[in-house]
This record gives C-alpha cells, sequence and structure tokens, in this order.
C-alpha cells in the first residue's frame, strides 16, 4: 500500500495533527495500512484526536531507515552531537508553555504541573547535551613495556525506546538524549495514551537539526508496534519504562538474542514514620508520595509504616489532610484523573478485593463523578488500613492514587516489612534520630533511599532505577545513562621508542 508523506511544517505546537503520525525522520507517514486509534481525554472520556496505528511493516521501515543513518551520526564528534541535542532542548524551553498544554492535554493534569514535568525534561536535555564534552573514558597502565592501554565508549546501533504514559515528556528525555548522544539511532515507541507530547519532541528534534532517519516517533498498540519494535533482529537495544509483565516478556523476547535490555519497572515503595518523626512534615510527604500525579508514579509511596506508639495520631492527621485534597485539572488542584478507563476500573477493583478479604477504607476507594469530573477517569483520595502484608492489595502496584496504612512496633519491624516486597525501588524514612536514619540507608533494599522526604523527587544528574522486581539493574538518568546506550572498546596501542 502506498504511504502517504507529508512536507514538515513550521514549528507550531498548539496546532496537532488530527492524525498524529508516525515521524521518520524527515517524514510525517501514516500507518502502512491507514489505520488509527483514538487517544482519550482522561478528564473527559471524549475523544481529542486520532494516532497512527501501526504494525511490524511500520516498525520495519523505522529500523531501515534508523540503520542507514546511524553510522555517519556515530562518525560525527560526540561535542557536535551534545551540541544538536542542546539545540533540542533550547527550542523546549523556547515552546515550554506550549509543550505543557499538549502534557496538560494528554494527561488530565494541571497546566502547573505540566510545566513542571516539561521544566524536568529540559533540565535532562541540557545535563545530557553537558555530557557530550565529558563523555569519559579510562586511561591506564600496561604491563607490557612500550604499551599504551584505554578504554573508550563506542555506540551500539539502533535503540528501541519504549515509555510510559505518567510523565510522557519526561521519559521521552529520559531516554531520547542519552540515546542520541551516544551515536546510536533511536526510535521511540510512544504510550498510546500520551502520542501528544512525544509528536512535539519529534517536531522539535527535526528542528534542531537531527539527521534525517537518526530519530523516529513510532505510534501504536503495545502488541502490534511495541512487539515487534523488540523483536526486530537489527535493534541492538530496548529500553523499556513500564509493567513488570511486559518487562519480563522483554527480556525473554530480547535475551534470546542478546541485545542489550534496560528495564525500569514497579514499585511498592515503602515510607516509614518513627516514633519521633516530626508528623506534619511526615503527613506533607506522605500526601505527595501517595497522591501527587493522581499517584501514576512507579515511586509513588504506597506502603505508610508506622510506628504503633504514633499510628492513631498519623493515621488522624493523614486522613483529614487527604479529605482536603482537590481533584481537577486546574492549577488549584492537587492531582487529575488517572490516565485511562481500564486502570482506573483495574485500581478499584483491587480496593474492592482488599474490602472484601477484611481491610478497612479510611478514605476514598471510588470513582469521582457528576459535575466537574463528567465521564472523566477521577479517583478520590484512597486510604486503606488492616490489609495484610502478602495480600494482592500490599503486593501489587495499583499506579492510582490510593495508600495503605501498616502499624508496626518498631524500627526492626519496619525495616523487615519495607524489604519483604516483591520490589525494591525507592523508600523513605521519617526520624530525627540520625543512627537510625544511617542505619535504614544501610538496611534498606532500595534503589533509592531518602531520609525525611518523599518516595520520589529524582533529579536528572543522579542515576533511578531499583532491585528485584523494579528493574534489571541498569540506571536510566545520570552519567549511568551512558552505561545503558554505549559499549566499551578496550584499546592497546603499542609504539617502539627505537623508531622514534
Amino acid at each position: 500500500m502506498t504511504v502517504s508523506l507529508t512536507s514538515p511544517a513550521p514549528v507550531n505546537l498548539g496546532a496537532w495533527p488530527a492524525v498524529i503520525p508516525n515521524q521518520f525522520g524527515d517524514r510525517d507517514v501514516g500507518a502502512s495500512d491507514g489505520r488509527t486509534f483514538a487517544k482519550v481525554d482522561p478528564a473527559t472520556g471524549r475523544a481529542i484526536c486520532q494516532v497512527a496505528r501501526s504494525t511490524a511493516a511500520d516498525v520495519d521501515l523505522a529500523v531501515k531507515l534508523a540503520k542507514s543513518a546511524q553510522p555517519a551520526w556515530a562518525a560525527m564528534t560526540v561535542v557536535k552531537r551534545g551540541d544538536i541535542l542542546r539545540q533540542i532542548a533550547t527550542l523546549m524551553r523556547e515552546h515550554r508553555s506550549a509543550i505543557a498544554d499538549l502534557v496538560a492535554k494528554e494527561t488530565g493534569k494541571s497546566k502547573k504541573d505540566a510545566l513542571g514535568e516539561t521544566d524536568a525534561a529540559i533540565e535532562m536535555g541540557f545535563f545530557v547535551a553537558g555530557e557530550g564534552r565529558r563523555f569519559y573514558g579510562q586511561t591506564t597502565t600496561s604491563a607490557v613495556p612500550n604499551k599504551s592501554a584505554m578504554v573508550i565508549r563506542q555506540p551500539l546501533g539502533v535503540a528501541g525506546l519504549i515509555i510510559a504514559a505518567n510523565t510522557p515528556i519526561a521519559n521521552v528525555a529520559w531516554k531520547a538524549f542519552p540515546a542520541l548522544l551516544c551515536g546510536n539511532a533511536a526510535i521511540l515507541k510512544a504510550s498510546e495514551d500520551t502520542p501528544l507530547s512525544a509528536w512535539a519532541f519529534g517536531v522539535l528534534a527535526r528542528e534542531a537539526g537531527v539527521p534525517d532517519g537518526v530519530y523516529s516517533t513510532l505510534h501504536g498498540l503495545g502488541e502490534e508496534a511495541g512487539a515487534p519494535l523488540v523483536e526486530n533482529p537489527d535493534v541492538a537495544v530496548v529500553s523499556f519504562t513500564g509493567s513488570c509483565e511486559v518487562g519480563r516478556w522483554i527480556a525473554r523476547t530480547a535475551g534470546q538474542r542478546l541485545a542489550k535490555i534496560c528495564l525500569e519497572l514497579g514499585g511498592k515503595n515503602p515510607l516509614i514514620v518513627c516514633d519521633d518523626a516530626d508528623l506534619q512534615n511526615a503527613v506533607t510527604w506522605t500526601l505527595g508520595s501517595a497522591f501527587s500525579n493522581a499517584g501514576q508514579r512507579c515511586a509513588a509511596g504506597s506502603r505508610i509504616l508506622v510506628f504503633d506508639a504514633v499510628y492513631d495520631r498519623f493515621r488522624q492527621m493523614l486522613v483529614e489532610a487527604a479529605n482536603t485534597l482537590k481533584v481537577g485539572t486546574s492549577d488549584t488542584d492537587d492531582y487529575g484523573p488517572v490516565i485511562n478507563e481500564d486502570q482506573m476500573k483495574s485500581m478499584l477493583a483491587s480496593v474492592e478485593r482488599a474490602r472484601a478479604a477484611g481491610a478497612a477504607v479510611l478514605t476514598g476507594g471510588q470513582r469521582l463523578t457528576g459535575g466537574q469530573y463528567g465521564e472523566g477517569f477521577f479517583v478520590a483520595p484512597t486510604i486503606v488500613e488492616h490489609a495484610g502484608a502478602n495480600d494482592e492489595i500490599s503486593r501489587t502496584e495499583l499506579f492510582g492514587p490510593i495508600t495503605i496504612l501498616y502499624r508496626v512496633k518498631g524500627f526492626e519491624e519496619a525495616i523487615a516489612m519495607a524489604n519483604d516486597s516483591p520490589f525494591g525501588l525507592t523508600a523513605s524514612i521519617h526520624t530525627q534520630n540520625i543512627n537510625r536514619a544511617m542505619t535504614f540507608i544501610g538496611q534498606i533494599q532500595a534503589g533509592v533511599a531518602v531520609v525525611n522526604g518523599g518516595t520520589y523527587g529524582s533529579e536528572p544528574h543522579l542515576p533511578f532505577g531499583g532491585l528485584r522486581q523494579s528493574g534489571n539493574g541498569w540506571r536510566e538518568a545520570g552519567t549511568q545513562a551512558l552505561d545503558v546506550y554505549s559499549d566499551l572498546k578496550t584499546v592497546y596501542i603499542n609504539h617502539n621508542p627505537d623508531k622514534v
């Protein structure tokens, strides 16, 4: 079938196409079979655009373009690649408000929160661009006379990037910038729930001068577009952020051909409140950890472990504070809808199963309807207690504004319960005791440990990731992201002083 191609239009992120296309280098491309799917606004339940519904044929085209373009991109100096990435970040800063409008529209979060996310993506761009002048390797000695030894980085080839919808423009930035800096061509498979921000990044990458075929944006459903990208033998590295179930499938599938795989998966993150904690500060951080971004964070605080001595007081303070939260899409609201209807139904069903098993729902537990909520996917802030440590709700990531309170006798029980989880992403403790805090840091089994703060809040210059089912050991963000998207080359140089 003939694929219709259109020339790129001047940058105008405020007017997105009626059908969001794939962006294969300099070309806007519909799905090869012409199919589309509807992108639904989670705040209204109504479609806002159609999106290209790609298949394996579209993936093959993107990979062929990427494979052809990658050698010239890799031959460019890393400083030059960094300069081009800096131009993307500069354009993102110039179009900051327009990008945030798209993020707000497709996620339902407030413009204020969307601006914060956009700023984080911009900072990631500037940080990675700077690494173009700090693309460090290693020089060392050799045991052999007149022989020098060094280690340098080399690109992998074509990178397949698959992102989640929770912080869409930040998720693009976390993967695209380091993948490109390291000299790879990159194909980003956008979340079907957030095509607009991925489209905007593709527009700006093109405007910034990324060569034709080096960066592509692919849209479609996971089974139809994401799976063929993982399976393609010319994709050298697959980086995925999402569910454990899909992560396991990617590990099996890409692992069979020994592709490099970076998995950033789920979390069931503990926040410990000790008997000497500043309870008001602990409540504030618990609210942010559990409910900001509608709880749609892999780093959300979904298990709150509270010492028995302060449990009743803390519970009362937390429930009262949660009942003051405002749910909606305006800048005065605390959080917006969850991303789609299926996710909303799944998390509420989990709460009902927990209730049937003996758990108590202290507040929330239902969809918000009527008035400003209309047909949107809004969930009330939900706090559960009396759930068993091995119950489904205690061991499954819900990815919504739902958290669980647990009563613990003291520090040892809190640490044991915190570590008794399939996950190990982030963890937090609230205490005024430096000895307790330092012991927590040493004993907690997590990729991120926080004292007197939330379970979330990563920064672009630091690594992020976790243990067990939270990931497979690689880290994105920070200079450690360069290890995901490059390989090492050991170089030996022999010389003869007699020939000087």
